[in-house]
């Protein structure tokens, strides 16, 4: 985790803030976070051609992105952070990148601190509001929802009328807003399945060389061939 940001003393007070201090070119590096200028242009421009793809297919509206791996470290999570950075060059957009990865979460990295509340605090709590969840990132028009601290039960809250609210506001809230859902791998997991079914559109990440053609066909099945997109084969 990259070292806290001395002038950022609680998660109340990223809340607050329109934006953090910007991450460096050297931290972007570190976290595997493509950028503009980056020295290996070809991963950035692989990220564009995939989000160029997806708004096409949507003609142009926002939608909710489900990223998910065929199996555990397959690099889900390493997509689903790089697709929500990708959206929110566009100055014209922004992008949420919600941390669903209950068995391995990655978002609270972004932050510097820990946060006071996430997604699942939100689902079980309805004394929070979205805007209670919401943090920003270090990345120009990208925010992030961490998990939360409630880790255990995870399909029975994704399965509330709470969640399925929840996407929906966030998506209809900010036509401009792209909502990437960092999942845990749909083919293994109860609850990547029921994220799939929240969700518009859903790329399937493949380690290559590292799964079988069942995997990748169980995963596809898992999601719904309807509701996948694509599928990313990660080096």
């Amino acid at each position: 985790m990259p070292p806290i940001n001395p002038s950022l003393r609680s998660a109340s007070q990223i809340k607050k803030m329109a934006e953090i201090t910007p991450l460096s070119a050297a931290e972007l590096e570190d976290q595997k976070i493509v950028y503009p200028g980056m020295a290996n242009n070809s991963v950035l421009n692989t990220f564009r051609e995939i989000r160029t793809k997806l708004v096409q297919k949507a003609e142009k509206n926002n939608f909710v992105l489900m990223i998910s791996s065929v199996c555990h470290e397959g690099g889900g999570s390493f997509i689903a952070l790089n697709m929500a950075a990708v959206f929110a060059l566009d100055q014209t957009k922004t992008a949420l990148l919600i941390d669903c990865n209950l068995y391995k979460p990655t978002a609270n990295r972004l932050l510097g601190v820990e946060p006071d509340f996430g997604l699942t605090d939100y689902l079980v709590n309805p004394d929070l509001d979205v805007d209670d969840i919401i943090y920003a990132s270090g990345i120009d028009r990208l925010r992030v929802i961490p998990v939360g601290g409630h880790i255990e039960g995870g399909a029975e809250y994704f399965t509330s009328e709470r969640m399925s609210e929840f996407i929906q506001s966030v998506k209809i809230r900010y036509p401009d807003r792209f909502i990437i859902i960092d999942a845990p791998p749909v083919g293994l997991s109860a609850e990547g399945q029921i994220l799939a079914e929240l969700s518009d559109y859903l790329v399937l990440v493949v380690p290559y060389g590292k799964v079988t053609d069942e995997q990748i066909v169980s995963g596809v099945n898992a999601a719904g061939k309807d509701k996948v997109s694509g599928i990313i084969f990660n080096n």
